[in-house]
């Protein structure tokens, strides 16, 4: 079984090729093409098969993680959008909530007012009206449907959202005038909020279709760009990318919903961390995991609790200030990459990020045109990174340039000299990351010296050790190829669907027979939807779930109700009890709990990449050093010059130790092992870091 993974970031686009039959695993790395991503990743898929001696027909999955729909959002790139809605609710859109993004500023622009998805001349009303219980209290209008379609059609809008009230209890309506304007406007993508996600909130609701109708072409003619672009190496295999909510999206199911690619990238990450560190922990109940993935342009967070990867909650989620409704990881992101600009402020304040170098011209050290000084330069100006190990040799660094650049924008402007300038630009990304990673555990009632940190992306295991020194967390995981986690990520998930149904009932009045008809109903279309991908019944796997909450708030949580649904409702009410107390710190077990919403999650088993083994070592790892050199370190305020020994990590085997100072480099990442650290090669290859004199 042939698997490949192709995951673009924001400098560098990533490759995994990995054969099952004979336990070959090979990386590649080629860099991002930002005018037109689908010929960078293409040209790494064609690479790599040469490369490794595989044909493009022989490969049987192709798998790709993208942000062609989050740079959509982020860059407002996407097509002139409409929507159809009902009489008298035009402006859903515009108005959202009494819920400003900055609660005590009197000058703050809202994203959907400033910049809105649908603009309100494309804001189209028809008389039609479903009653709060499901059934139709004015029939759908079809002429003004046809009317609005043809208005909009004149107007030059690409896409179409149909948006009604209460269509999440009765979809009649969106599905016919979804009918009618394919027929008077075939060429627009035309999506309705039934089918990308029928859910109570209307504004929520009416935003995600939007977005999913913002995105829906960009990512569509993406997607047939790069399939077509396969065809033409040779691949037969069907493509498979990456969705938020951490599973595989079929070619179908991404042109249905494409607001579902929003975080398709740092998604793929955040479950690659999850499988290393459970390999680097055999025997563990449930690991406790932070993974950062820091590449070019940006720092990924995610959270492992107790083995499950923690999801976004509904009630926080947004992308780029826009709320969704879609199912997703909880990802905090940062302008925190290797690409990431120092510079010095107006203010005379010492910065890094969140803007980047890029992949063109990027940094000043890689010699394409780069000026200002980038988190990389500083790096390479303190001598961390050998010219042969980045990118196996492939592409030069000039130290001179970089150390150049800190002189002339940093060092010259603080006084300071290039060591002081270059160890000022780690101190200051390392601890934006370190911030980030507490709103993530410690504003969360999460100890960080209770998870293991898993590093990776081609920046992260350079600052592995610093940041797990500012959290005190006690164990880092660098994994073997960590520059391309995320590709290799791609290949350790499964096909997955989420379905959702709105059922207002108290559960002391709940009818158990009708939840069990509401469950089976979904069960059955996700058996179907999965059958229909070419998944046997054997390799299957679904879950339900109910959100609830006690009368009267605003919010809900999700809890398992098993395989039985919902038949016993007292365990129900119990479980939701211990998870708002784990939420918020209590409970009030006398209200009375409301089920909102019935949920299932189908999945759909496929290949993964297997574990493989390194040997055991035979010799000392100091008998592998390549050289010593010189290297600065910050240790508790204190600079000073280290002899620092350099390895080269496919030398390394199994059971090798290595006493920090020293430089572990490969192809795709360097790994910095600073003085007061310890580095561990366990038995799959990955590298252990503690600091020493703490407790293991």
């Amino acid at each position: 079984m042939r698997i490949i993974g192709i995951d673009i970031g924001g400098t560098f686009t990533d490759v995994y090729l990995v054969d099952n039959d004979d336990g070959t695993q090979h990386v590649h790395k080629v860099s991002t093409t930002p005018e037109d991503p689908a010929a960078g990743a293409l040209r790494g898929v064609e690479e790599a098969c040469e490369r490794f001696g595989t044909a493009p027909s022989d490969l049987d999955y192709v798998l790709h993680g993208t942000t062609i729909a989050t740079n959509a959002v982020l860059e407002h790139d996407g097509v002139e959008t409409g929507m159809i809605t009902t009489a008298n609710y035009r402006d859903i859109t515009h108005i959202g909530r009494h819920q400003r993004p900055q609660n005590y500023s009197v000058q703050q622009d809202i994203p959907w007012q400033a910049a809105p998805l649908v603009e309100r001349r494309h804001r189209k009303t028809v008389p039609e009206r479903v009653s709060p219980d499901g059934t139709v209290e004015t029939p759908l209008d079809e002429t003004a449907v046809r009317e609005a379609a043809r208005d909009l059609r004149a107007a030059g809008v690409e896409s179409v959202a149909v948006c009604f009230l209460f269509s999440y209890l009765n979809d009649d309506h969106e599905r016919r005038a979804k009918e009618l304007v394919a027929e008077e406007h075939p060429e627009a993508f035309v999506t309705t909020s039934s089918e990308v996600y029928p859910q109570f909130r209307e504004f929520e609701r009416f935003t995600t279709t939007a977005m999913n109708g913002f995105v829906g072409p960009p990512v569509v003619e993406y997607i047939e760009r790069f399939k077509r672009g396969l065809r033409d190496l040779g691949v037969t295999a069907e493509l498979h990318v990456m969705q938020s909510n951490g599973g595989i999206g079929t070619e179908e199911s991404i042109r249905r919903t494409p607001v579902n690619l929003l975080f398709s990238g740092p998604a793929a990450g955040i479950l690659g961390g999850k499988w290393r560190s459970e390999e680097a922990t055999p025997g563990a109940d449930g690991t406790n995991t932070i993974t950062l993935d820091m590449g070019g342009t940006s720092a990924d967070i995610g959270i492992v609790a107790d083995g499950e990867i923690v999801e976004a909650n509904v009630r926080e989620t947004d992308i780029g200030g826009y709320p969704v409704m879609i199912p997703m990881i909880d990802i905090e992101t940062i302008g925190a990459g290797g690409g990431s600009i120092a510079y010095v402020d107006s203010g005379g304040a010492f910065r890094v990020g969140p803007r980047s170098s890029g992949a063109v011209p990027g940094p000043a050290s890689y010699g394409r045109g780069g000026e200002e000084p980038t988190v990389t330069d500083a790096h390479v100006a303190l001598g961390r990174i050998r010219e042969e190990f980045f990118l196996g040799g492939e592409m030069g660094l000039e130290r001179d340039r970089a150390g150049a650049a800190i002189d002339r924008e940093l060092a010259d402007e603080l006084g300071m000299d290039t060591v002081e300038a270059s160890l000022g630009v780690l101190d200051i990304v390392n601890n934006n990351m370190a911030n980030a990673i507490r709103s993530k555990t410690i504003q969360k009632g999460r100890d960080p010296t209770e998870f293991t940190l898993v590093a990776f992306g081609g920046a992260g295991p350079m600052h592995a050790a610093d940041v797990a020194r500012e959290l005190d967390i006690p164990r880092t995981i660098v994994p073997i190829s960590p520059g391309v986690l995320s590709a290799v990520g791609l290949s350790t998930t499964d096909i997955q669907y989420d379905f959702i149904t709105t059922e207002f009932t108290l559960v002391e009045d709940a009818d158990p027979e009708a939840l069990r008809r509401a469950y089976d109903d979904m069960l059955d279309t996700a058996r179907s939807r999965l059958r229909a991908d070419g998944v046997p019944d054997g390799r299957i796997g679904l879950e339900t779930t109910a959100d609830c909450r006690y009368e009267g708030q605003g919010y809900e949580l999700s809890i398992g109700v098993g395989e039985g649904g919902l038949d016993d409702l007292e365990a129900v009410r119990e479980r939701f009890d211990r998870a708002h107390d784990a939420e918020f710190g209590h409970n009030f077990p006398e209200n009375p709990v409301e089920i909102v919403n019935l949920r299932v999650t189908a999945y759909g088993e496929l290949p993964s990449s297997e574990r493989v083994g390194l040997p055991d070592a035979n010799s000392p790892a100091a008998e592998h050093a390549l050289d010593e050199r010189d290297v600065h370190f910050r240790i508790d305020g204190d600079t000073e010059a280290y002899e620092t020994r350099f390895f080269d990590r496919t030398a390394l085997r199994a059971g090798h130790r290595i006493d920090g100072p020293a430089v572990v480099g490969e192809k795709d990442s360097t790994t910095v092992v600073p003085p007061d650290f310890e580095a561990t090669v366990l038995g799959y290859g990955d590298i252990e870091l503690r600091q020493r004199g703490k407790a293991r």
